[in-house]
């Protein structure tokens, strides 16, 4: 049966008996690179734009099998992470593959790191949020970059994370070059393509031994809705588990979304987002919380960032979320978290006489909008068995587009 044989290039080298199978192709699809440098026998040859295999590309490669003609398709080091090898399997094309190191491998050992621990993603189109979010979430993350959202573009968006950023640059040419800078550095620079980026918070951290590749699972093993008592925090200020449970499930927090987390008071709630995989903002005006949220965060390892102001002058220039919650009724801040256009929001209101006004705003702004009063009392000891503490009771409001 023919197929189209895929063959994975590392620099310059073709992996062991590979030549035999290009050599008896009619049609080679590659990178222009790879074509001049292994492609020049062929009868045909298509330029392989990128990672998306254009549907006239795959249409060629059809015709050839049908004729009962060798086709190879040439790419950077592995086919089967994140490469053609899924849009030609998507298509129905009997497939055989020839891998070699990838590029992120590659990248990882001139590092001198290892890489199990990395988490892999894709900025390319529509992907390019989830990926700078889950950027801001992680310690170390590995990036496949595209033309428009590469590594200035990525760097742009960590304004307000510390971030270093190792970028690998004309991926597999000539002038492959590995850079080392801060984000700051890396939005002035023009970066040649194709380019890989690792997005770390420390360049000596190698990462937990685990049993799992691309860090740790989540949710963390300990759960979510943590006690109170998980967070340093002062009289007065803080969400019960329960109201904070409910709170997270619709919020969505997960990786490649952004959680606002306004009045945040000992950060408890962002904190559980970011626990959760997501990138987490947390807005905060009051100094002494400030510092407890910081606290917090290095405690759960939470890498989120802080912002010390009163909303909702505060969220002037932060970027776009896709949920937030709002840990007060007051109507300005309401109206302004609203605004954001986040997928999701949730209001704590603990007075009865802003219910209505608050449930109006999300309306308003085009939410459809649920909620309901909850009560919670714990459970204590007592000289005489187990009591009940006295109840505590809040509503919460909650929309989603």
């Amino acid at each position: 049966m023919t197929t189209v044989t895929v063959v994975g290039v590392d620099g310059a080298n073709l992996p062991a008996g590979a030549e035999v199978a290009l050599g008896k192709s009619q049609l080679v699809v590659g990178a222009r690179v790879h074509l001049d440098a292994h492609g020049r026998h062929a009868e045909r040859t298509l330029i392989l734009g990128g990672h998306t295999v254009e549907e006239s590309i795959l249409d060629a490669l059809a015709d050839t099998v049908r004729a009962e003609e060798s086709a190879t398709v040439l790419v950077s080091g592995d086919a089967g992470f994140f490469g053609v090898l899924r849009a030609l399997r998507a298509r129905g094309l009997p497939v055989v593959t020839w891998p070699s190191v990838s590029d992120l491998q590659r990248m990882a050992a001139m590092l001198k790191r290892p890489w199990d621990d990395l988490t892999v993603v894709s900025a390319r189109g529509r992907d390019f949020r989830h990926a700078v979010n889950v950027c801001r979430a992680r310690k170390s993350v590995a990036v496949l970059t595209a033309p428009g959202a590469g590594p200035a573009e990525i760097a742009r968006e960590l304004d307000g994370w510390q971030r270093n950023l190792a970028v690998l640059e004309d991926l597999g040419g000539p002038r492959e070059k590995l850079s080392i800078v801060d984000a700051t550095e890396a939005v002035r620079r023009t970066w040649r393509e194709p380019n890989l980026v690792l997005c770390l918070v420390s360049l000596d951290a190698v990462g937990p031994d685990t049993w799992i590749a691309g860090g740790e699972p989540r949710p963390a093993a300990d759960g979510w809705a943590l006690d109170e008592s998980a967070f340093q925090t002062r009289a007065g200020v803080g969400i019960a588990p329960e109201v904070r449970a409910l709170a997270l499930a619709r919020l969505a927090p997960r990786p490649g979304a952004l959680v606002w987390d306004v009045c945040a008071g000992s950060g408890a709630l962002g904190i559980e987002a970011g626990r959760l995989g997501a990138a987490v903002v947390s807005i905060e005006r009051d100094p002494a919380l400030c510092i407890r949220i910081v606290a917090n965060a290095g405690s759960h390892g939470v890498d989120l960032r802080l912002v010390d102001g009163d909303p909702p002058a505060a969220l002037t220039g932060l970027p776009r979320p896709d949920s937030v919650f709002v840990g007060t009724s007051r109507p300005e801040v309401v109206r302004a978290c609203a605004g954001t256009g986040a997928d999701r929001i949730v209001v704590l209101v603990p007075e009865l006489d802003r219910l209505g006004d608050a449930r109006k705003t999300l309306a308003d702004a085009g939410y459809a909008v649920d909620g309901c009063q909850m009560s919670s009392a714990a459970l204590i000891e007592l000289p005489a068995g187990v009591g009940v503490a006295p109840a505590s009771s809040t509503f919460l409001l909650w929309g989603k587009r």
